[in-house]
């Protein structure tokens, strides 16, 4: 299946699209911005074309970034975040600080998501430094449990398969989810576990 301007809205949500197949549509339905955009923001503002034909308003994307990068500035806890590069300098400066502060802190999957959604909406509101980050990388990474990321996703998909498939492993699960991408079907572990 293809993306296109005359498919249903169902056939767009029963589909599986990478990123950049997202922003290429984008592109081409005129979305300003699609380049800049995220998953999570390219899919509603699709799903909003092809329910009723317009481009939605607003849009959010990702701020340009101007200027130094935080990385070249030079990383300190206390340095405020201005124009963060997510790579492996930045996590690697992130991991050691909180290992400093926290020896027994060990990474969760999806941690990065959560920490990244967190600081752009912290970021929108105030100054927020690198040390503070740490300290919230240090906190998710505590939990228990994350919240469920509020759309159908792989995360959400391998959380419910490995709890409701007893002695499942993750292989067990990335092959369920590719299984599932095939499919003209939701992208849950519920339509999975249908078909």
């Amino acid at each position: 299946m293809r993306l296109s301007k005359r498919m249903s809205l169902r056939a767009f949500e029963n589909g599986y699209w990478y990123q950049t197949e997202l922003v290429a549509f984008g592109k081409a339905l005129g979305l300003p911005a699609a380049h800049r955009m995220r998953k999570n923001e390219l899919e509603p503002a699709i799903k909003a074309y092809l329910e009723t034909g317009r481009l939605p308003r607003t849009v959010s994307a990702k701020p340009l970034k101007k200027g130094t990068r935080d990385l070249d500035a030079g990383l300190s806890l206390r340095l405020k975040i201005s124009n963060y590069t997510s790579n492996r300098e930045t996590k690697d400066f992130l991991r050691r600080s909180a290992r400093k502060k926290n020896p027994r802190v060990t990474e969760k999957p999806g941690v990065w998501y959560r920490l990244n959604r967190w600081r752009e909406a912290e970021v929108a509101k105030r100054a927020v430094t690198y040390g503070e980050l740490v300290d919230r990388y240090i906190a998710l990474n505590g939990l228990e449990r994350f919240e469920r990321i509020p759309y159908p996703c792989y995360i959400n998909f391998l959380a419910d398969y490995l709890e409701a498939e007893k002695g499942a492993t993750h292989k067990d699960a990335r092959a369920a989810w590719n299984a599932l991408k095939k499919m003209n079907a939701p992208k849950t572990y519920g339509a999975w576990k249908r078909r």
